[in-house]
């Protein structure tokens, strides 16, 4: 005996209109941001400065990928995806955190090679560019402050922006104690700081994506809990084969084998109340069943070994 319960009516659409006019704004602010500080990092030669830019152009690339996964995850499923293609997200977390995490490593090779045989730069103008690079980014930061909660993806955008502005934050003070003190060296050493805070706040976003790619169960859930809080519900006397996985950066996915305590339990309350314990609590929204008596999920064990999956 088996029943099903599919959580359709809790699919939420992952970026709204107006997350496609702050990917648009962000795009556009960001990139015309580059142009300028390249163009003056090149001038000055400034490391620090052709560094943020180079990161800042990675960053055009990961709105530019954040939009692409929001979009393609608004893209219906057919007979061919029947998920449609909400894992682009995932995928374009994973992606925006190997280029960051590659453009650092060269980066950081660069600096160490410049500490050797420290250069001048123009500290003014490595600092009106640098606190331009923090207007444009606490901008772009808070075109994605509300939607930080909902969904991965438009939280991704939002918390890289924000530590872009404490990047830039950085290059100012780097160029204020060159201005001061006269050190060569600084600008080398802001750029390998300037490393090093990425690549931590990067190595997250890697991991985490890198995790969902292999179906791994999302950060937010303990399986455990979800096991839990299935057999609390009435009329369920076990649980097994119970997967849970991120089919994008805002929507996770459950299936369960559910054995019913006796014979003549009625499913329908039971999927219902499977349902709306799995949102409420874990913000599971796509949540398919399989309801099994006893005997069969007996027959089932002797013929798996361990379940059917």
């Amino acid at each position: 005996m088996t029943g099903h319960s599919h959580g359709h009516s809790h699919d939420h659409a992952h970026a709204p209109a107006d997350f496609d006019r702050a990917f648009a704004i962000g795009i556009a602010l960001n990139l015309g941001f580059v142009g300028i500080e390249a163009f003056f990092g090149w001038k000055v030669d400034s490391l620090a400065l052709l560094a943020d830019a180079g990161h800042n152009l990675s960053d055009v690339a990961g709105l530019v990928l954040a939009w692409g996964g929001a979009l393609a995850g608004k893209l219906q499923p057919d007979v061919r995806h029947t998920y449609g293609w909400r894992r682009a997200s995932i995928l374009a977390a994973f992606i925006n955190a190997l280029l960051l995490l590659v453009a650092m490593g060269s980066l950081a090779w660069e600096a160490v090679g410049r500490l050797h045989s420290p250069a001048p730069t123009e500290g003014w103008t490595i600092i009106a560019v640098a606190a331009v690079g923090i207007v444009v980014n606490t901008a772009t930061a808070l075109l994605f402050m509300r939607g930080r909660e909902g969904d991965l993806n438009v939280r991704g955008a939002f918390l890289h922006m924000a530590a872009d502005a404490l990047v830039s934050l950085g290059v100012v003070i780097g160029g204020a104690l060159y201005l001061w003190q006269g050190w060569g060296w600084i600008d080398p050493v802001m750029s390998l700081l300037i490393a090093a805070v990425i690549v931590w706040g990067t190595w997250s976003l890697f991991r985490q994506s890198l995790h969902l790619l292999f179906d791994g169960v999302p950060d937010t859930i303990a399986l455990p809990a979800v096991r839990e809080r299935l057999l609390a519900i009435p009329g369920v006397g076990d649980v097994h084969d119970l997967h849970v996985w991120a089919m994008g950066t805002s929507q996770v996915a459950l299936t369960a084998h559910v054995v019913l305590q006796r014979e003549g339990v009625a499913t329908s309350p039971l999927l219902r109340a499977a349902e709306r314990e799995m949102q409420a609590h874990f913000g599971i929204g796509h949540v398919t069943l399989q309801v099994e008596t006893a005997d069969f999920a007996r027959d089932c064990a002797l013929r798996s070994g361990a379940g059917c999956s």
